[in-house]
This record gives C-alpha cells, sequence and structure tokens, in this order.
C-alpha cells in the first residue's frame, strides 16, 4: 500500500531540518520515498512504499518533535475526502462562544472554568452545558448578536479551506456543541453547506437560562456524520473531521481522517493527524490539493 507523508509548516526556517528528518524516519519505518511534490509554501507531500501506516506514522512524528510542522501520514487511495464535518468552536472560529458570551452575563470566568473541563474530556458535556446555560438566565437577547459581532472571527484559512472543497465537489458540514445562534451567521460566512447545533431558549427578551432537548454532544455529532455520509451515499471512510476538544472524539474517530485542531490533549492523542502550527488551509494539503488548486476567496471578510 502506497502511503502519502504530507507535511506543512508555516516556518521556512523548518523545512530543510524536516526533510532530512523525514528522510531518516522514512528508512528506519523500512519504506522508500517513491515520490516528492511541493504543493505549497512550506508544504510537501511524499509517497512512500514499503512501510507500514503505524510505523511511519510513529516514526514521522518522533523524527518531527519540537519542529514547528504538522503531518499527516495515511493510505494515499481515497484522501480527498467528499465530506467535511468540522466543529465550531476553537476550530472554524477563534473562540468558545459560550464564554464569550457569558462574559456579558458577568459570568466569564465561572463559565470557562466549566468549558476547559468538559473540553479535556475531565466532566460529561451535556451536564456541563446545561450548568453554563443556567447562568445566562435574563442576559438579554441582544447580547447574542453583540456577541457574535465583538468577538467571533473565522480562524485564519477557514474560508478557503470550505470554498476549495466545495469546487471540488464535497459537502461541508458546520456542527457543534455550541449555539444555533452563532452557527448559522459563522457557517455563512465560511460557506458551510449545513450546519447543526443547540438552541437557546428564551422568552422573547431574555435567555431563560435553559438549552432545547435533545442537547448535540459527542454522540449526536457523530450521527450526523453517520447521517451526512448515508445521504450522500458514502461511508465515513469517504470524511475529513476536525475539532479540538472530547465532544468531537467520535466523529474524528470514525471519519476516513480524523484531525485534532489546536486540540486538547484527549483529542491529540487520537486523531489520525494534529494541526498544531499551520493554518486551516493544510487540511487541503493534507488531502493531496495543491495551492493552486485553492479556491481564491477574502480570507479578512
Amino acid at each position: 500500500m502506497s502511503l502519502a507523508l504530507t507535511f506543512v509548516t508555516p516556518s521556512p526556517d523548518a523545512e530543510p531540518a524536516t526533510g532530512a528528518r523525514l528522510a531518516a524516519a522514512v528508512a528506519a519505518a523500512g519504506g522508500n520515498v517513491k515520490a516528492r511534490r511541493r504543493l505549497g509554501p512550506g508544504a510537501c507531500d511524499w509517497i512512500v512504499e514499503e512501510a507500514s501506516l503505524a510505523a511511519l506514522r510513529e516514526a514521522a512524528e518522533l523524527a518531527l518533535s519540537g519542529l514547528p510542522v504538522d503531518i499527516c501520514v495515511q493510505p494515499e487511495a481515497g484522501r480527498r475526502k467528499r465530506l467535511f464535518v468540522a466543529d465550531m468552536d476553537s476550530t472554524i472560529i477563534g473562540c468558545e462562544c459560550l464564554d464569550e458570551l457569558a462574559d456579558f452575563a458577568g459570568r466569564k470566568a465561572e463559565v470557562a472554568a466549566i468549558t476547559e473541563r468538559a473540553m479535556r474530556g475531565e466532566i460529561g458535556f451535556e451536564g456541563a452545558l446545561r450548568e453554563r446555560v443556567a447562568m445566562l438566565h435574563g442576559l438579554p437577547l441582544d447580547a447574542l448578536g453583540r456577541c457574535y459581532a465583538e468577538r467571533v472571527r473565522l480562524n485564519p484559512g477557514a474560508r478557503t479551506l470550505v470554498a476549495t472543497l466545495a469546487a471540488h465537489g464535497a459537502r461541508c458540514v458546520l456542527v457543534s456543541g455550541g449555539f444555533q445562534s452563532f452557527t448559522g451567521p459563522v457557517a455563512a460566512a465560511a460557506g458551510f453547506h449545513a450546519d447543526f447545533a443547540n438552541t437557546l431558549l428564551d422568552d422573547g427578551a431574555s435567555l431563560t437560562g435553559a438549552v432545547g432537548e435533545p442537547i448535540l454532544g459527542r454522540e449526536a455529532k457523530l450521527a450526523t456524520l453517520e447521517r451526512e455520509c448515508a445521504a450522500l451515499g458514502l461511508t465515513p471512510a469517504d470524511a475529513i473531521a476536525v475539532g479540538d476538544g472530547a465532544n468531537d472524539l467520535a466523529m474524528i474517530r470514525a471519519a476516513g481522517l480524523g484531525v485534532a485542531y489546536r486540540a486538547k490533549p484527549i483529542v491529540a492523542a487520537e486523531a489520525d493527524a494534529r494541526l498544531d502550527h499551520a493554518d486551516l488551509t493544510a487540511l487541503l494539503y493534507f488531502q493531496g490539493y495543491a495551492a493552486d488548486e485553492f479556491a481564491l476567496v477574502d480570507e479578512a471578510e
């Protein structure tokens, strides 16, 4: 089986050391490099034969330890995915919306502490969500729009990533344990085809401190991936999933390529690849797209 070994670094100074270390890693894994291709600035693709996936991944990760380089090792066949499923908070956008919304209620520190524990998998997501939302009781509804306008920003590369995948025929779905008040605008801004999230309940003027049931959490994210695959006549092997927290683990495990983005340790340890340094366009390089295939969009919009 031919393997695709892709590395991406935002630091040009890291490239020479990366190549040398990876060559040694391939040899240590018993493989040989059949082909090399530059995909874009700081991004290269090597096709490796005669090495096992596990051995090459382990050797490559060990070789690049300490360098600002993201790496992905996967089968070469089928690497361009036809379904993209992404978490929202701290993945497609650079904040946790619930934490930021809590700031408008003067409860950010308390809420953020619970969020961190839930994302690390230390406490159950559903109970943690109910506890945090209860702290928003009485918050005026106009705080939702203000929070989005003042605090929510797409992470670098998000628009290019989604636009490129969509242009090449992939369906792009945003799925969040957060709220539809934010996923709708974020999905529209980034270009996703659909979005799924929880609902904050209100009395017409302010939040009631309750969340709509059933809560969309870890298993619901997995169910969304499976449902989208079924609707398209695909299997999870045809999907790429990305997220940062424990409630993303099930869909990351199930996808053909599961990626941990700036993730908590429990997620980083189980994902097929990690994205710790480069921006979100690295997910395109991981799938074998070259920079000249990227959709031309304005990331600053």
